[in-house]
């Protein structure tokens, strides 16, 4: 039988990471800023918080699972299911949130606005959690690449769709998808940090 290696890993990264920001505020954010300015510079400011947003939470990941030590590293995935939980309903009843932080960056140019709209929803959003959970896990160096293309993608559709469709795009069903996906993915998550057993296929893909 051939050794995978690494490969099972990273498609579970890329998959988890890039598949969730596909419906993350985040991403409604990028499609509405590509709808109101030049699309290369959208996407290369959106790709470039991304990547920094992913910096941020592999060395978050590192740090933390280097202080907790393996035999606790399953509090942290517990800490971030339950942080999955709560922003869940934090995003049900807030959603004018994250109007407000693209509000302050469209007198800017579209490169500057990008960066600074998605670097600050970024910061504690629900794909950073994934990817510090996800460093205990699999390692930094393979969670920083794999998640960084997968933002990097993510950030190449939303500035296409959000330059085909402009500003008709309705985010409201979206959201509500997004909170019962962070609520099923919250728990399992828990589920997984109290019990890696449970979930056999996760626990196979891990590198080390």
């Amino acid at each position: 039988m051939v050794d995978l290696g690494w490969a099972p890993a990273f498609l579970i990264v890329f998959a988890v990471v890039g598949g969730f920001e596909l419906f993350d505020r985040t991403s409604f954010a990028l499609i509405v800023l590509a709808a109101r300015a030049r699309p290369l510079a959208t996407w290369a400011g959106g790709a470039a918080a991304f990547l920094a947003s992913t910096v941020v939470a592999v060395t978050a990941g590192a740090a933390l699972a280097a202080v907790l030590g393996p035999s606790r590293v399953g509090w942290l995935r517990v800490a971030g299911g339950t942080f999955l939980i709560v922003y869940a309903f934090w995003t049900y009843w807030h959603p004018e949130a994250e109007t407000e932080a693209e509000g302050g960056t469209r007198n800017r140019s579209a490169l500057t606005a990008a960066f600074l709209t998605i670097f600050l929803l970024e910061l504690g959003d629900t794909t950073q959690i994934f990817e510090i959970v996800f460093v205990t896990d699999y390692g930094w160096l393979l969670v920083l690449v794999a998640g960084s293309l997968a933002l990097a993608a993510v950030a190449a559709w939303d500035v296409f769709l959000g330059h085909r469709l402009g500003a008709r795009v309705e985010p409201e069903l979206m959201r509500r998808v997004v909170v019962v996906v962070l609520l099923v993915v919250g728990v399992v998550t828990i589920v997984y940090g109290l019990s890696p057993g449970a979930f056999p296929t996760l626990s196979l893909a891990s590198p080390g």
